[in-house]
C-alpha cells in the first residue's frame, strides 16, 4: 500500500494511505474529528491538499478506500466504471481535474458525457481542493434531467418537494399542509410524506390520500410515502398507488445493512415500481436520500471521512437511475456538522459531487435546533444552491417540521427564491398552475396567499 507525503518548509507530513490523505484534506468538520480521522492542524490540512492535488486520477482506480473484497459498494464503483468516459481526463491529476472542470471546455454536454467515468472518490477528492465558488460554478454547468409526471432538472427551473408531515399522520392535517404548499406553487418534484410510523396500513392510507388529491385536481406531480423500501414493496403487492419508491442509502455495505437494504433489494424495488407503469413523461421511479455522517453514526465508515463516504452513497443512487436524490444536509446534528459554516460547505460539496456523478441532485436545506445555525444561514445556503442549479429543494409549512423536529425551508422561501433568480417550476406543473388561475400575468405565482375565487376553486 503506498503512502503519501508533502514537505512544507522543513516539515514533512505523511499520510499512510489514500483514505488518510482524503480525510486530512477535508475541510474541518465535527464528524471527522469525532471519528478521529481529521487533520490535527491547519498546516496538516494544507499539506494534504497539496499532496492530493498532485495525485493522478488513475490512482483511484488502483487503490480503494474500502477493500473490494469486503464491500459491495466498492465492487459497484469498480465494476461499473466507464473506461471510455474516463479517457478524456485519464492523464490528469486531481488539481488538473479541478482546472479542467472550471475551464470553458468543460461545458454542459461534456460534463454529461464524463459523468460515468468519474468515481465518487474522484469527485470527493477534487471537491476538497475547491473553494465554495468553484463548487457552485461547476455544478451550475451540470444539467441532469429526469421524468415521471413532471420533468425535473431543466435549465431555468427550480423544483420543490412538498413535505406535509404530521406528528400523528392525521389526514386532515396532511391535507391542509398539501393545500398550503400547492397554493405557493410547491410540489412539482414530489409530494413526499415522512410517516410518523412505518407500518403497511399507514403507508397505504397516506398513499391513497395523496393520490386522491392528485387525481381530483389532475395535478401533474408524483407522490411518495417515505417508508422503508420493504414496506413500499408490500404496498405495491397490496395494490397501493405507488409512484416513487423511497430509501435512505449510505456509502458502505455495512451502513446500508444498518438501513436494512442492499443493492439487490434496491434493484428489486425499482423493478417492482417500473412494472406499475404509472409515469407519463418518464419512468424514473426511485427517490433516495443521503446525508454526511450517516455511515459514521452507524460505525460503518471504515475510517473514511464523512464527505467521501457521502460521495460513495451517490454510486448506490446512480445504480438505480433515480428520479430524485437529495442530501439532508444538517439533519443528523452538530456532532457531524457543527455550525452553519460546516453545513453550508457540506451542502455545496454534496450538490457538486452528485451533479458531477450524473445525479438529479436536490437538497434539504436544514439544521437541528441544537446546531450553531439559524434560518439566516439556511437562506444563504438556499440562495447559493439556487445559483448552483440545484434540481429541487424541500419545503415544509413555516420551515418547521413538527413531526421530525428540525428546521428546513418554508413554502414561501422556495417561491421567493424562484422570484429572485428568475426560476420556474417544472413545465408540466407550471402549465397546471396556469390552468388553475394560480399565476399572474407574468407567469409567476403571486407572493401573497390566494384569495377569493382562486381559493374556492382549490377547495371546491
Amino acid at each position: 500500500m503506498p503512502f503519501y507525503a508533502r514537505t512544507i518548509g522543513t516539515t514533512t507530513y505523511r499520510f499512510d494511505d489514500l483514505k488518510a490523505l482524503m480525510a486530512s484534506a477535508s475541510p474541518q468538520r465535527s464528524g471527522d474529528e469525532l471519528a478521529g480521522v481529521a487533520a490535527p492542524s491547519a498546516q496538516h490540512r494544507i499539506a494534504a491538499r497539496l499532496a492530493l492535488a498532485d495525485l493522478p486520477l488513475h490512482q483511484f482506480l488502483t487503490e480503494t478506500v474500502i477493500p473490494y473484497e469486503v464491500d459491495e459498494v466498492t465492487r459497484l464503483i469498480v465494476d461499473s466504471h466507464d473506461v471510455a468516459a474516463f479517457a478524456p481526463i485519464a492523464s490528469l491529476t486531481v488539481g488538473g481535474f479541478r482546472d479542467f472542470l472550471l475551464s470553458y471546455a468543460a461545458d454542459t454536454a461534456l460534463l454529461a458525457r464524463l459523468a460515468p467515468g468519474v468515481t465518487p472518490e474522484m469527485a470527493a477528492a477534487v471537491s476538497k481542493i475547491m473553494r465554495n465558488q468553484d463548487l457552485i460554478a461547476v455544478a451550475a454547468k451540470c444539467e441532469v434531467t429526469t421524468g415521471f409526471r413532471t420533468t425535473i432538472g431543466l435549465k431555468g427551473r427550480l423544483s420543490s418537494r412538498l413535505q406535509p408531515n404530521h406528528p400523528t399522520d392525521d389526514p386532515l392535517g396532511v391535507t391542509a399542509s398539501m393545500l398550503d404548499g400547492l397554493r405557493f406553487g410547491i410540489g412539482d418534484a414530489v409530494i413526499g410524506i415522512n410517516p410518523a410510523s412505518d407500518n403497511l396500513g399507514q403507508c397505504v392510507t397516506l398513499l391513497r390520500l395523496v393520490d386522491e388529491m392528485r387525481r381530483r385536481f389532475d395535478i401533474p406531480t408524483q407522490s411518495c410515502v417515505l417508508s422503508h423500501v420493504t414496506t413500499t414493496l408490500a404496498a405495491i403487492e397490496h395494490g397501493a398507488p405507488v409512484d416513487l419508491v423511497f430509501q435512505s442509502v449510505a456509502g458502505s455495505e455495512l451502513a446500508n445493512k444498518g438501513f436494512g437494504v442492499s443493492l439487490d433489494l434496491l434493484a428489486e424495488a425499482r423493478d417492482a415500481a417500473l412494472s406499475l407503469k404509472r409515469g407519463t413523461v418518464g419512468q424514473n421511479v426511485m427517490y433516495l436520500e443521503t446525508g454526511q455522517g450517516s455511515a459514521l453514526s452507524a460505525n460503518a465508515h471504515h475510517g473514511v471521512d464523512q464527505q467521501t463516504m457521502e460521495a460513495r452513497a451517490y454510486a448506490v443512487a446512480r445504480s438505480v437511475s433515480p428520479f430524485l436524490v437529495n442530501s439532508v444536509v444538517g439533519f443528523i446534528g452538530p456532532e457531524y456538522l457543527y455550525d452553519a459554516k460546516q453545513i453550508i460547505r457540506a451542502g455545496l460539496e454534496d450538490h457538486f459531487c452528485g451533479k458531477l456523478l450524473g445525479l438529479p441532485m436536490g437538497m434539504d436545506v436544514c439544521y437541528t435546533n441544537h446546531a450553531e445555525a439559524d434560518q439566516d444561514d439556511m437562506d444563504v445556503l438556499m440562495t447559493l444552491l439556487g445559483t448552483a442549479g440545484v434540481n429541487f429543494l424541500i419545503a415544509v409549512p413555516g420551515a418547521d417540521d413538527i413531526m421530525l423536529n428540525y428546521q428546513s425551508l418554508s413554502y414561501h422561501d422556495v417561491l421567493g427564491l424562484r422570484h429572485l433568480l428568475g426560476l420556474r417550476a417544472a413545465p408540466e406543473f407550471e402549465a397546471w398552475l396556469g390552468s388553475m388561475g394560480m399565476l399572474d400575468d407574468k407567469g409567476r405565482v403571486p407572493p401573497l396567499p390566494l384569495q377569493g375565487n382562486q381559493m374556492r376553486r382549490l377547495l371546491a
